[in-house]
């Protein structure tokens, strides 16, 4: 990846919607050059997908909870993602170092829900424990950071 290209993955993170036209404009170069550079990032996995970013609230998710998980010592770690990935309601599975072998981000409708999911995440096999903080409101999250070019060709935050 040159400048162009981290510059493209820079503009596109902060707004999908741009048209080859207008990042062409950004970055200096022509529009099929832009679509040929776009496409060499998608298809390198650079890029990994386009979605609709919908204010969770308004679609009737108002509760956000981080729920941190402990597995099980016999647990079985691909049985447990596996649980995990078939539960709709967890937006976000991190792996953690610590105590905590996962780190869950989940959105719900209601408290009862919550309730709801928690109890199932307890009863998976290779579930120990949860330990669950209910988010009070979001000030922001999912911002992209600017991106540069390291010493060594790498990109990296700013």
């Amino acid at each position: 990846m040159d400048d162009i290209d981290l510059r493209l993955v820079e503009l596109l993170r902060a707004n999908a919607r741009l048209s080859y036209a207008e990042l062409a404009r950004q970055v200096g170069l022509s529009a099929p050059a832009v679509h040929d550079r776009v496409g060499k990032l998608e298809s390198t996995g650079v890029l990994r997908g386009y979605r609709a970013d919908a204010d969770p609230e308004a679609i009737g998710l108002g509760v956000t909870a981080l729920i941190g998980l402990v597995q099980d010592s016999g647990g079985d770690t691909d049985e447990v993602l596996a649980a995990l990935h078939d539960m709709p309601e967890i937006e976000s599975c991190y792996f953690m170092a610590g105590v905590e072998s996962f780190l869950l981000k989940a959105r719900v409708a209601t408290i009862a829900e919550l309730e709801h999911l928690i109890v199932r995440l307890n009863r998976t096999p290779g579930v120990a424990s949860t330990r669950t903080a209910i988010a009070l409101s979001t000030k922001w999250e999912d911002r992209p950071q600017p991106l540069l070019r390291s010493e060594d060709g790498t990109a990296r935050p700013v």
